[in-house]
């Protein structure tokens, strides 16, 4: 049941960020019949189909760029490689663990997005075009949140937008912005995380040096060590619970 909601929230956001791809026309059956002149009929789908199956090809980079997934992602991989990991845990794993922290994350978004746009759209209170007005809304103010006034005024000064005020800013111009961000961000939450096994490499590569112990990898003795202070300090919970917090889910945001 949770996997079918999942999935209807994830459709439900692809079709808000692809709104000018859907028709706006309600009434518009999905399959047209055209009766021939001898009597027979021929069966098409519309062009509302067609957008929609088009739309759906686009879901993984909607998921990847433009939800909190880029940062998890990031900041999970340059921590494999800061403790001296190659393929544990592995790619599947860390891409899991993305995915559902980012579904965490978006939770908020998504419960906006259902209550605002997609139950009044089922019960027929609104049109499908003010539906997606208003789905767009809560994700619009998910990535202003998380973007810098730097990245968005550069995005703005190549587009040549001009806006009143951020909140009038195009979701073209926005979802660039919002991954440089993201990038930003999840580099500057990497290199925090390295320094600490730096200096075990350094200090390891001290002592097995003042030992002569030259020919011994230093990436191998100070493994073991680098695993033990992950797991005393209990990293996953502090880095997991980091990256949520850093959303501002913790302070009611």
């Amino acid at each position: 049941m949770k996997s079918l909601l999942m999935k209807r929230h994830w459709t439900w956001l692809l079709l808000v960020l692809f709104s000018p791809l859907v028709l706006a026309q309600d009434g518009m059956s999905a399959v047209t019949i055209k009766t021939m002149a001898d009597g027979s009929q021929e069966y098409s789908l519309t062009l509302q189909v067609l957008a929609l199956m088009t739309a759906l090809s686009f879901l993984p980079a909607v998921v990847i760029m433009m939800t909190s997934f880029t940062r998890i992602i990031v900041v999970l991989g340059i921590l494999r490689q800061a403790i001296g990991l190659q393929q544990s845990p592995s790619n599947q794993v860390l891409v899991g663990i993305a995915l559902f922290m980012s579904f965490f994350i978006m939770s908020p978004v998504l419960d906006r997005i259902n209550e605002e746009a997609l139950q009044p759209y089922l019960a027929e209170t609104i049109t499908t075009q003010e539906a997606l007005e208003k789905a767009q809304l809560p994700l619009h103010q998910f990535m202003l949140a998380q973007t810098r006034i730097k990245d968005l005024n550069t995005f703005m000064e190549i587009a040549n937008v001009q806006v009143d005020k951020p909140a009038d800013v195009p979701l073209r111009v926005l979802i660039p912005a919002f991954v440089t961000s993201e990038l930003k961000t999840a580099f500057q939450i990497g290199f925090m995380l390295f320094l600490p096994f730096l200096v075990i490499d350094l200090v390891v590569a001290s002592i097995l040096m003042a030992m002569g112990m030259m020919m011994l990898s230093p990436m191998l003795v100070s493994l073991p060590f680098k695993l033990m202070l992950f797991v005393m300090v209990d990293g996953w919970n502090l880095i997991l619970g980091s990256l949520a917090t850093s959303f501002g889910l913790g302070s009611g945001g």
